[in-house]
């Protein structure tokens, strides 16, 4: 097909970069190394406690090309007994505690980040430092194609340096850590990971598990996979929010005015529709197979993998009931009913990473990172093929890292991306399509004492085209960053930056036109979009404050030309019309976290862990942008022995009035949440089982953020049970 005959021609050469140098990678062996002795040396070595704020405040990062962005960036690490309690489906899920971030929450199978208010294109999602390559960043019903069950640990990036990782990167990254190529030299004859859950308000039964085995002194073979199995998801109360159940009760009595007692009782069932949400259940499953060869300080891996999925897309009530007053009864017959809406997704990928020690000279490493992805996304109609998109796509990174010079260090380096996007169906939205970019980046960080200076800069080239529309535009977007911080001898950390960033319009904000079932929306791009760009300031403290770990962010952005979607008001195929449009924005948000050692002998350790964050978001005439997070605070009590670790906590979200146009209000929610992980093995932490209840007063919850907030509420009370173990 032609999609794979264009892929084809760039994929010799960019896999043929690092194999004409033997040997390059990410840094992540030394990386990791690096993080764990400052771990180690800062903190206890247990995972109860904080490890997200390092000591210093500085941000230890393992995607490729950037050890460190303590002054230009944030970040957020979820690992070992966290990454468990808070283990989902999808990676939004897992994310919605930590300050600034939410999810989109379309449905149980599709749940994508949301940082500081952003989302979709703004949002980066990567493999230990490369894109996903699926298409989630186009639509919130697209799940990403990231199996968090065999993640090691995920971390969240955020301020301007993170733009290192692509333009669409604007709101932050969320990096995924895996180890389907495996990531150092064993020193032991083989090496398991498992994983596995089972709660009650999804039905869930989930495993997962690893193998790593040595062969040689040089090589390591790795083997992976995972199992999901879900079924509708029960909820608090009704699955309308009561605007929507007032819209379907008032139509059902004026059906039932006009004679129509079946349709009227079909809408009343699905206003009353309570304690269960149809079409939600999902179904997964993956597996990997990788290897790496260890040679000194050089390293070349490879890896291949598949990640197939099944889930229910639940669709607007009453959506199908829409008739012109004179139909006739068989026309009327016609229209009745709702049809269950649900997505398959199939992607193979295959992914490179070496790196290349190059010594005691100006450059320490010569770093590469390659990803193929060839990606099928079905969207069904009841039985029927509704819509399919199918996307081939390559990204790829090479980043020279230099040797630290008198308080000097840094990396320069370059990135490319494709995607041929191809949609078949009655409601392929978006025309075939192919997007290019080609972009140079560099960090450089120059210590002076009383104070250190970071500045980051990325020129990005793209192109999209489209033949069966005869469109093709070429943007060129300039992103820089600099930044200064001061540490105090007690090891806090205060610092401000400031940005400019720039975006290109993709294909999507462009060239969709048509209806879109599973969002239930007629989407209208705009093919004369402009560059988005947006200046931006942000102040920070990070570190420790006697018995503390604490990290504050306030943040300011003014967008020229911000490209956003939003309701028009009107319909068409009677589906409501979202139009893709510009206008300037501003945007304020505030996030902090501390963590406090309340008591601490060597039998017992207390703690408390508070979280909170702010965000405005609105257009130039002074009217809110849509789906912006509301305020949310979360507070929670952590006791540990050396066998017991146990949190409750309490989260609370604020109701949402400000609203756009046509989008509406979310009242506030509270959950209280439980857990306890257990240790069986005295003085031994490689096996932890978990016993936590989720939503304790089962209290109904909508996020905001969501596009399906009116019908898709979140889980009702949940108990749960887990098991990880490594061996």
């Amino acid at each position: 097909m032609p999609a794979f005959d264009t892929t084809s021609r760039f994929l010799p050469a960019v896999l043929a970069l690092p194999l004409s140098s033997l040997m390059f990678v990410q840094p992540v062996l030394a990386q990791q190394e690096t993080r764990d002795e400052a771990t180690e040396a800062d903190t206890p070595t247990d995972d109860f406690h904080d490890r997200r704020i390092d000591q210093k405040g500085e941000i230890v990062v393992t995607a490729i090309g950037v050890s460190q962005l303590d002054v230009l960036a944030g970040t957020s690490v979820v690992e070992g007994v966290e990454l468990q309690r808070n283990l989902e489906a999808q990676i939004g899920d897992v994310l919605v505690d930590l300050p600034g971030v939410s999810a989109t929450s379309f449905s149980p199978g599709a749940s994508r980040p949301v940082l500081r208010g952003f989302q979709g294109e703004r949002v980066r999602v990567l493999v230990d430092g490369i894109g996903s390559i699926d298409v989630s960043n186009t639509s919130a019903d697209h799940a990403t194609t990231i199996d968090p069950l065999t993640a090691e640990s995920i971390e969240v990036l955020r301020g301007p340096a993170v733009l290192l990782y692509g333009s669409q990167a604007i709101g932050g990254a969320v990096n995924v850590i895996d180890k389907r190529i495996p990531q150092r030299m064993l020193k032991e004859p083989f090496h398991i990971d498992a994983t596995a859950s089972a709660d009650t308000a999804y039905d869930l039964r989930e495993g997962g598990a690893s193998l790593d085995v040595p062969l040689g002194s040089h090589f390591v073979v790795h083997a992976d996979g995972s199992y999901r199995d879900t079924n509708d998801v029960e909820i608090a109360g009704f699955a309308a929010s009561p605007l929507l159940r007032a819209d379907l009760l008032a139509d059902a009595a004026e059906e039932e005015d006009e004679g129509h007692l079946d349709e009227a009782d079909e809408l009343r069932e699905l206003a009353n529709q309570r304690g269960i949400l149809p079409s939600s259940a999902t179904r997964t499953w993956t597996t990997n197979l990788g290897f790496a060869f260890f040679e000194g300080e050089s390293d070349l891996g490879a890896s291949i993998g598949w990640y197939d999925s099944d889930y229910g897309v639940p669709t607007r009530p009453g959506t199908g009931h829409h008739h012109e007053e004179g139909d006739d009864d068989a026309d009327h017959e016609e229209e009745e009913g709702e049809e269950s809406v649900s997505i398959g997704l199939k992607q193979f990928r295959a992914d490179l990473r070496g790196r290349l020690a190059l010594g005691d000279g100006f450059f320490k490493s010569l770093n590469t990172r390659v990803g193929y992805s060839d990606y099928t996304h079905t969207e069904f109609e009841g039985e029927e093929v509704g819509t399919v998109f199918d996307v081939q796509g390559i990204e790829a990174r090479a980043v020279l890292e230099q040797n630290p010079r008198g308080g000097w260090m840094g990396s320069i380096g370059t990135q490319y991306y494709f995607r041929d996007f191809d949609a078949n169906g009655a409601e392929a939205y978006v025309p075939k399509n192919r997007t290019n970019q080609f972009a140079v980046f560099a960090l450089q960080e120059l210590d002076l004492g009383a104070v250190e200076l970071e500045g980051a800069g990325r020129f990005e080239k793209q192109r999209v085209e489209s033949q069966v529309l005869g469109f093709d535009r070429s943007f060129n977007t300039f992103s820089a960053a600099l930044g200064v911080a001061h540490e105090t001898e007690d090891g806090l950390r205060f610092g401000i930056n400031g940005s400019r960033a720039e975006r290109a319009p993709s294909a999507e904000e462009m060239l969709s036109n048509g209806p879109h079932i599973a969002t239930q929306a007629f989407e209208v791009g705009d093919p004369n979009l402009s560059t988005e760009s947006a200046w931006g300031v942000e102040a920070f403290v990070r570190g420790r404050l006697g018995p503390a770990s604490l990290s504050f962010a306030a943040y300011k952005n003014w967008f020229q030309d911000y490209i956003y979607l939003v309701d028009t008001g009107v319909e068409e195929d009677d589906l409501p019309v979202f139009n893709y449009l510009q206008q300037d924005a501003d945007w304020f948000g505030l996030e902090g976290q501390v963590y406090l050692t309340l008591f601490d002998s060597s039998d017992l350790t207390i703690a408390t862990d508070l979280r909170g964050d702010y965000i405005r978001a609105e257009l130039a005439d002074g009217s809110p942008l849509p789906r912006i997070p509301p305020v949310s605070l979360l507070g929670a009590l952590e006791a540990q022995t050396s066998r017991l670790d146990g949190r409750i906590e309490v989260q609370w979200n604020d109701g949402q009035d400000r609203v756009a146009d046509f989008e509406t209000p979310t009242d506030s929610f509270t959950f209280v949440n439980a857990s306890l992980a257990w240790k069986p093995f005295v003085g031994d932490e490689n096996l932890t089982v978990m016993f936590q209840v989720d939503n304790i007063f089962d209290t109904v919850g909508r996020r905001h953020a969501s596009f399906t907030k009116d019908y898709v509420p979140l889980a009702g009370r949940n108990f749960k049970v887990s098991l990880r173990a490594s061996i």
